[in-house]
């Protein structure tokens, strides 16, 4: 296998999408200026089988375990600098930081009152507030999604970052930030679903 015979899922002036496993294909890519990604925290909340009454959403049971050491050490020297989302689930596979992002989801609910990230910055804690009804607008598509002003808050962190990588793409909310931001992205996800429905948002010409 070769970077040439790796065929793009989706692919348009600022955005690549990749169907299969990030492992295998981010061996034949350029490093990138910045990791903005939302690994699955092994935790089971990608749906439930048979079912779509959790958040409307059937499981394909990609949530059942984390992404390896190797995977992170992977994705990791793949970027010149990371955010990673529920990066409290990672800390085994990463180093000390104190830059770290607090998504603030504005209500106190039975849920997680906010989510943590991970960052490579040696900056001051940062905390943003979106509501959960952001992901209504979006409309959502993925379990797990997060908000499109969320992610084009990250980018907002790191104004130099001009090619990002999201080797767990999901609903591929992080190449539809980087395309309204200016950026340049490479989006790798295992299930073609996503890949479908994501190429189909990127697609748009109105993004959302």
């Amino acid at each position: 296998m070769s970077l040439d015979t790796i065929k793009p899922y989706y692919q348009d002036a600022s955005c690549t999408i990749y169907h299969g496993d990030c492992r295998e294909i981010l061996t034949f890519l350029p490093k990138f200026d910045l990791l903005l990604t939302d690994p699955p925290y092994g935790i089971g909340h990608d749906g439930k089988k048979g079912d779509t009454r959790r958040k409307g959403h059937v499981s394909y049971g990609w949530d059942k375990l984390t992404p390896s050491a190797d995977a992170f050490r992977l994705i990791i020297a793949a970027c010149k600098n990371q955010i990673i989302w529920g990066g409290n689930y990672f800390t085994p596979h990463l180093p000390p930081s104190m830059g770290w992002l607090v998504w603030d989801k504005g209500q106190r609910i039975a849920q997680s009152d906010a989510e943590l990230a991970f960052t490579s910055f040696q900056k001051a804690l940062r905390v943003k507030t979106i509501g959960r009804l952001a992901l209504a607008a979006d409309g959502t598509i993925h379990p797990t999604q997060k908000p499109l002003a969320l992610m084009r808050w990250c980018l907002s962190l790191v104004p130099d970052a001009e090619t990002i990588l999201d080797p767990f793409a999901g609903s591929c909310t992080t190449g539809v930030a980087a395309k309204l931001e200016g950026r340049k992205s490479v989006l790798i996800e295992m299930n073609e679903s996503y890949c479908e429905a994501g190429a189909k948002r990127l697609s748009q010409s109105v993004l959302f």
